[in-house]
């Protein structure tokens, strides 16, 4: 079956905790009054988000008319006892500049490593792959964190690159097809389209 199947990674709208540059994992922050978005379609079959509000306000904001489906699953990386910091609150212990020579490494007192992020992640994508399968949907959208994005990103773009090699700016959203035997094998997708910004949303 060579059916094509879309799926939209979302970034959330930038929060005032992004501009100060803080570490926001499970914080729960409200998006910026001024934050900008990518211009998506109204003409998906299925909207997921984040359960966290920063997710949920930009999914409101982008289909105020829509229902979305909720998934904890797809939160950001927890952060732990960093939650809220910035670079200069955290620049002169050592366990931070250990972790920040390689976070992929190490985890955050309190905080998640990258293992146990990305299996998390792993299953919230099984799990919404899944629900696309069950009523054959060819299109949806996930509204989710820049850590989540690149993680997707790096296992599923045609393009190989490392989790730190992949931009994504708030407000951003990416386009991902696969055909959907090759989705349902975990396979990479075929294509990718990164969907442009506008310059301003009202509301």
């Amino acid at each position: 079956m060579d059916e094509r199947v879309v799926i939209t990674l979302f970034r959330h709208g930038v929060t005032e905790d992004n501009k100060r540059g803080a570490y926001i994992g499970w914080t729960n922050p409200s998006i910026s009054e001024d934050a900008e978005f990518a211009d998506v379609t109204d003409d998906y079959d299925l909207i997921f988000t984040s359960d966290l509000d920063r997710c949920m306000q930009t999914t409101k904001r982008l289909f105020p008319h829509r229902k979305a489906i909720s998934i904890p699953l797809f939160r950001e990386i927890l952060f732990g006892d960093w939650e809220g910091k910035t670079y200069a609150d955290l620049e002169h212990d050592k366990q931070y500049r250990s972790w920040v020579s390689d976070p992929l490494a190490d985890a955050p007192p309190g905080g998640e490593s990258f293992a146990q992020f990305t299996e998390r992640i792993d299953q919230g994508f099984q799990a919404m792959v899944k629900q696309m399968n069950l009523q054959l949907h060819k299109k949806v959208i996930l509204t989710t964190h820049g850590g989540v994005i690149r993680y997707l990103l790096m296992k599923y773009a045609p393009e190989e690159r490392s989790f730190w090699e992949w931009k994504v700016p708030h407000g951003s959203a990416v386009e991902l097809e696969w055909k959907r035997e090759d989705l349902r094998r975990d396979a990479r997708c075929t294509s990718l389209r990164v969907v442009p910004i506008t310059a301003k949303q009202n509301g």
